[in-house]
């Protein structure tokens, strides 16, 4: 369900691609730091953006210096230095991946190995922010409900994870939660959601596991849902990205916002026409098959 939100880097600026490494780089080393060096492989694009986007907002500025690591041993890199945004941005991101395998389990029975790989980084985040945890447990039970209702409502099944997403930044934020960020981090939190399950159409279909558009439009494939109803899919996401325009303007920066804007403005929307034009597993196969045979395969 994660690692969407990422930047679009044909309009990314060279401090900006600099910054955003940085601060992916500093959440690693948070998250091992935190909550162990297993938990580091849960580290996703999200919740660097996540960090960007609070240091921004909360005025607090970032040291950052060169280090060495695991995968960058020779020449060291810039990373943002450990604080206590890092590590809140730590603990979320573990405790929603130990929720991400604990859905795998429910829905394909597999990834309990991970998720006991995951289980002590997860006992100590949950420990040290069980507000958190409360937030994360409190909107999945709710999602699962729906889920498990075989809820048809696009816009109301990825509610709990537009709330779930708001709510996690308003218990950082505090005070300076608005409306507009409000808005905004709901709208990311949907859009999340709805990716993950547009991305994972064919794959849901063929493993009989619950998906809203499938629900909504029964077509048989997800090339088949883009053909027939692309419109419909496409007004979906045009008003995440539209309300989302409309309210980035009004949230209040501290810092130069060429990052948070880029990914919010341009990395969701492309993400998405990505998502769209992917191909499954099943295509791919046919295609390379019917490249052999010389046949061009309909679009």
């Amino acid at each position: 369900m994660f690692g969407y939100i990422r930047p679009y880097m044909p309009y990314v600026y060279q401090k900006d691609n600099i910054l955003y490494k940085a601060f992916y780089c500093g959440l690693c080393k948070s998250i091992g730091k935190s909550c162990g060096f297993r938990a580091r492989m849960s580290l996703s694009y999200d919740m660097t953006f996540l960090t960007a986007f609070l240091h921004n907002i909360k005025n607090i500025d970032v040291q950052m210096k060169k280090e060495r690591c695991v995968l960058h041993w020779i020449v060291p890199h810039p990373v943002i230095q450990d604080d206590a945004i890092m590590q809140y941005v730590a603990a979320t991101n573990i405790i929603l991946t130990y929720y991400k395998l604990q859905d795998d389990i429910v829905d394909e029975n597999k990834g309990k190995f991970k998720q006991s790989f995951f289980k002590k980084g997860y006992q100590q985040a949950k420990k040290k922010y069980p507000k958190i945890e409360e937030t994360v447990a409190k909107y999945m039970q709710i999602l699962h409900t729906l889920e498990r209702e075989k809820c048809s409502s696009i816009d109301r099944i990825a509610d709990p994870f537009g709330c779930l997403v708001r709510e996690i930044i308003a218990l950082n934020l505090e005070d300076k939660m608005s409306n507009a960020i409000a808005k905004v981090a709901y709208n990311i939190g949907k859009w999340i959601y709805l990716i993950d399950a547009l991305d994972d159409y064919d794959k849901d279909i063929q493993r009989q596991n619950y998906n809203p558009f499938y629900i909504a439009y029964m077509a048989k494939n997800k090339r088949e849902l883009l053909q027939n109803y692309g419109e419909d899919i496409n007004f979906i996401f045009g008003n995440i990205f539209s309300e989302n325009a409309l309210y980035i303007g009004q949230i209040e920066f501290y810092f130069n916002h060429d990052l948070t804007d880029n990914i919010i403005l341009r990395g969701l929307p492309m993400q998405t026409q990505t998502v769209m034009q992917k191909l499954s597993k099943i295509e791919k196969k046919e295609q390379k098959l019917a490249m052999k045979a010389g046949i061009e395969i309909e679009k």
